[in-house]
């Protein structure tokens, strides 16, 4: 008689979430997160901030699925159980931009940089909500904000903290992310320049068809400038061409935490996706792209060949 399988407890669901999404199976990872609360709800134990993790957890799985009504509501039952969460504020944020809600998501970028004003996600949001809605309300598009929450003096330091902590815990988003990346200290300009030289280094090979030794080049520039959004395109272009899709839709992931709107970024994704027998994603990733540049031919033909196969 085979054995009954052990139930998994609520951590060890949330670790195989985490690896899910890791690998860019993000509906499982839903799944698995939506086991893992199930489980924690149960428990005796249960810890609120667990279960704020855990809701803010599935939110980005519904980001990147394109579910953003799912995404707002499990940020707003994370930010319940843990208040001023940064990564729900940003996840939040970034599906109100998506559905065009363009005031609630500004609201949401300039809390979070109440609590750390050197989050540059949050900083380049901001920047693209100011222009999105002075060019929908005028000048006066202050007057139609939502109220913005004034976070405790108290809230922020330990946020703070708590930030610089976990600043090495594995998440369930890519490693060079949101607060993660916000709080490594801006790199030395002799570095700068180094990353610079090594980013044309690899640029070179590429026109010469050295797809693996670019990829070296540009891996190296981002060691020394992890925030420069071209080496993230370059190298997930040399990735697509290697057929290595997967390490090219997890470096676009990198630019578009960078910039969400980034162009090269989105069509490579799609690329990627297209190739990985994703047509959602990648549909998704056109529709993007089509709404900032919508007479894109590169985009239009991509989305053409992907709607042909449906």
């Amino acid at each position: 008689m085979p054995q009954k399988q052990k139930a998994r407890s609520w951590s060890e669901l949330k670790q195989a979430g985490n690896e899910c999404f890791k690998t860019g199976q993000y509906g499982e990872a839903t799944n698995l997160y939506s086991q893992a609360i199930k489980e924690l709800d149960k428990s005796s134990t249960k810890n609120p901030e667990d279960l704020g993790i855990l809701y803010s957890n599935r939110a980005a799985s519904y980001l990147k699925d394109g579910n953003c009504g799912e995404c707002v509501k499990d940020c707003n039952m994370s930010l319940e159980f843990s208040p001023f969460n940064v990564k729900s504020l940003l996840r939040r944020a970034a599906a109100y931009e998506a559905v065009e809600r363009y005031r609630h998501a500004y609201v949401d970028y300039k809390t979070a940089l109440q609590i750390d004003c050197n989050i540059a996600a949050a900083h380049d949001g901001t920047n693209r909500m100011t222009k999105a809605l002075t060019e929908a309300d005028g000048l006066s598009w202050r007057e139609k904000l939502p109220p913005i929450p004034v976070v405790p003096l108290s809230v922020r330091e330990k946020l703070g903290q708590k930030t610089t902590a976990n600043a090495a815990q594995p998440t369930p988003t890519t490693p060079q992310t949101e607060t993660t990346q916000a709080k490594k200290p801006a790199p030395a300009e002799k570095d700068l320049k180094r990353g610079q030289v090594l980013k044309e280094e690899g640029n070179a090979l590429v026109k010469k068809g050295e797809h693996k030794k670019a990829i070296d080049k540009y891996s190296q520039s981002l060691k020394l400038n992890p925030a420069e959004i071209t080496t993230y395109t370059n190298r997930a272009l040399c990735y697509l061409s290697l057929k290595q899709y997967r390490d090219a839709v997890r470096d676009c992931d990198e630019a578009l935490m960078i910039d969400s709107s980034n162009l090269k970024a989105l069509y490579r994704r799609a690329q990627a996706h297209k190739e990985l027998k994703d047509a959602k994603a990648c549909v998704d990733d056109l529709d993007k792209l089509l709404k900032v540049e919508p007479k894109n031919t590169a985009a239009l033909k991509l989305l053409q060949e992907v709607q042909k196969k449906k």
